[in-house]
C-alpha cells in the first residue's frame, strides 16, 4: 500500500513539475490577478460614486469582463487557467502527503502545506466554476443568498458563524503575511533583477494586508449575521466594501483598500513571471 501511495505522490510531483501545467498555472495566476484588478476598479467606482451596476466582488468582476468585447472567450480562458491552478495545488496535496509519516516539525510542515493547498485548490476551482457560469450566462449567487440557504440547515447558524471566524483568521493571516514578507517564499526571485525584487516586495506589502482587511470585514459580517440570526447581514465581499465605505472616512479607507487589492492583482502578475510552489 505504501508503494502505491509513494508512486502516486511521485506521479503527482512530476505532474506538478510539468512544463504544460506550469504554463497553464501562469495563465491562472494572470487570471487571478485580472479578477482582483476588476474588483479594485469596482471598489473605486463604489467609493467615488461611479454607479457601477455590478457588485464589487468576484462575481461582479467576472460579469464586468463578460460585458467587454471578446469578454466571454476571455472568461473561458480564465476558467482554464484557474482549473490549472487548482490542479497545481491538488498535485501539492499528494506531493506532501507522503511526508505525513514523518514526526515533529517535518510532519507539522507537511500538514500545513496540505491544508493550504486544499484551501487554494477549492478557491481556484470555485472561481473557475463561477467563470464558466458567467460565460454561459448563468451568473452566480451572492453571499447573502448563499448564507440564507445555509441558515436553513440543521445548526446552519453555527456553521455560518464558524465560517466567519475562519474567514477572519484568513484575513489576519494575510495581513501578517504581508507585514512579515512571508509571501516572498511563494516567488522564485533567484534570477530576477533587483528592480523586480523591490517591485514584488512592495506589491505584496500593500496587497496582502488590504486583501486581509477586506476578508476580515467579510468574516465579521458573517459572525454578526450568525449572532443576530439575520442572513441579510452576510453580504460577502461587496457588502464588506460597502461597510468600509459607511465607516468614518469610509471613502478614503475604501480607496486605500481598492489600491491594495489592485496591488495584490499586480503581485499575481509578477508571481506568474517568477512562479514558485508553496
Amino acid at each position: 500500500m505504501g508503494g502505491v501511495t509513494g508512486r502516486a505522490a511521485g506521479a503527482a510531483g512530476r505532474a506538478g513539475d510539468s512544463d504544460a501545467l506550469e504554463h497553464l498555472a501562469r495563465i491562472g495566476l494572470i487570471a487571478y490577478g485580472v479578477v482582483h484588478l476588476l474588483v479594485a476598479w469596482l471598489a473605486l467606482q463604489l467609493a467615488w460614486g461611479g454607479g457601477s451596476s455590478q457588485s464589487a466582488d468576484q462575481a461582479g468582476a467576472l460579469a464586468t469582463l463578460a460585458e467587454q468585447p471578446l469578454g466571454r472567450p476571455l472568461l473561458w480562458l480564465l476558467a482554464v487557467g484557474l482549473v490549472a491552478l487548482a490542479a497545481w495545488q491538488a498535485a501539492e496535496v499528494l506531493r506532501w502527503r507522503s511526508r505525513l509519516s514523518a514526526s515533529g516539525d517535518a510532519r507539522k510542515k507537511a500538514l500545513e502545506k496540505i491544508v493550504k493547498a486544499v484551501a487554494k485548490a477549492v478557491l481556484y476551482a470555485a472561481l473557475a466554476v463561477l467563470a464558466v457560469r458567467t460565460a454561459t450566462g448563468g451568473g452566480g449567487g451572492g453571499g447573502q443568498q448563499q448564507a440564507t440557504g445555509v441558515f436553513g440547515w440543521p445548526a446552519g447558524r453555527w456553521l455560518v458563524g464558524l465560517v466567519g471566524l475562519v474567514v477572519i483568521g484568513v484575513g489576519v493571516y494575510l495581513v501578517h503575511k504581508g507585514v512579515s514578507k512571508r509571501f516572498l517564499q511563494e516567488v522564485d526571485l533567484g534570477q530576477a533583477p533587483p528592480q523586480a525584487t523591490r517591485l514584488v516586495t512592495r506589491l505584496g506589502q500593500v496587497g496582502f494586508p488590504a486583501k486581509g482587511v477586506a476578508l476580515g470585514v467579510v468574516g465579521g459580517l458573517l459572525v454578526y449575521a450568525a449572532v443576530t440570526f439575520d442572513p441579510a447581514r452576510a453580504t460577502g465581499l461587496d457588502g464588506a466594501l460597502r461597510t468600509i465605505l459607511g465607516a468614518p472616512f469610509g471613502q478614503v479607507l475604501l480607496t486605500l483598500v481598492a489600491i491594495g487589492i489592485a496591488a495584490f492583482g499586480a503581485y499575481c502578475f509578477v508571481r506568474a513571471r517568477y512562479p514558485e510552489r508553496t
